[in-house]
């Protein structure tokens, strides 16, 4: 029994050594790291003639942001304005958000990650980020896009 307890004393730091390998391999590799959505300045002013495919189809999409725009009307009174770069992967060329053809979510076809018009959220895919959104305001003539 002596010679088993030297056995495991033995293959301690070699235990220990294997879960210390483990862990820093293993630390963060399973989950995406995002990185953030580059800043670009927004200050867009639309009047009821910028705002007519808008309220004809309910979207549109809009230069501007930093892979465009996509302005969502709610209501005859509101309206929403996502970035169109994915959050899951922005800085990848196809990562931009497209209209699915029910007209309710959006997909990034990198990713697949969808997203429901309404608020930005999360629908389904690898995504856990809602799309970023802009301030808008709207005064009855004009729609105000800012960050």
């Amino acid at each position: 029994m002596v010679t088993t307890g030297k056995i495991k004393r033995s293959f301690a730091p070699l235990k220990m050594l294997f879960l210390l390998l483990f862990f820093f391999l293993s630390c963060g590799k399973n989950e995406h790291e995002y990185e953030p959505i580059p800043y670009v300045y927004v200050n867009i002013e639309m009047t009821l003639i910028d705002l007519k495919t808008v309220n004809e189809r309910g979207w549109d999409t809009i230069p501007g942001g930093y892979k465009g725009i996509l302005v969502h009307r709610l209501s005859p009174s509101s309206y929403v304005a996502y970035e169109r770069a994915c959050p899951y992967d922005p800085l990848e060329d196809c990562a931009i958000i497209e209209v699915e053809g029910s007209g309710t979510t959006l997909i990034d076809s990198c990713c697949f990650s969808r997203y429901l018009m309404s608020d930005g959220s999360v629908f389904s895919g690898p995504s856990l980020m809602p799309l970023k959104q802009y301030y808008t305001h709207f005064d009855g003539q004009r729609l105000i896009i800012r960050n």
